[in-house]
């Protein structure tokens, strides 16, 4: 594999475990040019036989994937198709989590909207306490999460806390997310990285075929129905996208601060959105 021409990634492979660290500055925006390379780099991981263990990380010390950018709304059909399709950002995270290799994020900053998913997708998690947030911050410009969480955050951590994470739009640090299961661990800042390397290369250890096999022994019990579900969020998603509502809520939320590294550091541009009309 030659794994050439990455802008938005620094790669490092080591004994069968494959480092990937996102670095799309400022903010790790799950872009176009990000989501295209992520897209290629989950091909091409899946079809390297010689990569056991995959390692999502980030480059950005407070950012591991902001959240998907929001210029697509803008830029999406006005009227929802009635034909259901799945969302790239569903496709990426199912390649990740159907790979034939094990999976992990390893999350030290702010996992947000699409950030989160990916992280979701992810066979482990595990996170850095006092540095990673996790969060849904969709519902705020009238959006229905589209790439996974209303499928994934259920099966992890049931309905009514997955309604508090998607309907709630709040933060949840490392630990909030470890209570509610969303996460793996939530480690000190100082021993997650080698946690996480000790455990990469341990299943690297392992025979491949085995792994691969046992993971789709679990996949089989865990996800049963979940293409199923995420063709329904997909175009839940699409028909919130085409609102009127949405569009200008969305460009209100530009407007204000998002997707600048002071507004997504702590989403302060959300309590400077207009309330919502009600109907």
């Amino acid at each position: 594999m030659s794994y050439a021409d990455y802008k938005c990634f620094q790669l490092r492979f080591d004994s069968g475990v494959a480092f990937a660290s996102i670095d799309h500055p400022p903010i790790n925006l799950l872009d176009e040019v990000l989501s295209a390379e992520l897209d290629r780099l989950g091909r091409e991981l899946e079809a390297d036989d010689s990569i056991r263990v995959v390692v999502l990380q980030s480059a950005l010390p407070e950012f591991f994937i902001a959240h998907s950018g929001l210029g697509r709304v803008g830029a999406a059909p006005k009227k929802a198709s009635h034909t259901r399709s799945f969302r790239l950002t569903q496709m990426i995270g199912e390649r990740f989590r159907n790979m034939p290799k094990v999976t992990i994020a390893k999350v030290e900053g702010r996992a947000r909207g699409g950030g989160n998913e990916i992280a979701l997708a992810a066979d482990m998690c595990f996170a850095a306490i006092g540095k990673a947030i996790f969060g849904q911050p969709e519902v705020a410009v009238g959006l229905v999460p589209g790439g996974g969480s209303t499928q994934r955050l259920p099966r992890l951590v049931g309905r009514a806390r997955a309604l508090e994470v998607l309907v709630g739009c709040d933060d949840f640090t490392a630990e909030m997310a470890e209570r509610y299961g969303f996460i793996n661990r939530a480690l000190p800042a100082d021993e997650l990285t080698p946690f996480v390397e000790r455990l990469a290369h341990r299943i690297a250890s392992f025979p491949a075929h085995t792994v691969a096999h046992l993971k789709a022994a679990v996949d089989a019990g865990a996800f049963g129905s979940l293409a199923e579900g995420l063709l329904v969020e997909a175009h839940e998603s699409d028909l919130s996208v085409a609102s009127d509502v949405t569009q200008a809520r969305v460009a209100e939320a530009l407007r204000v601060g998002a997707e600048t590294y002071e507004g997504e550091l702590e989403l302060e541009f959300i309590s400077r959105l207009s309330p919502a009309a009600r109907k």
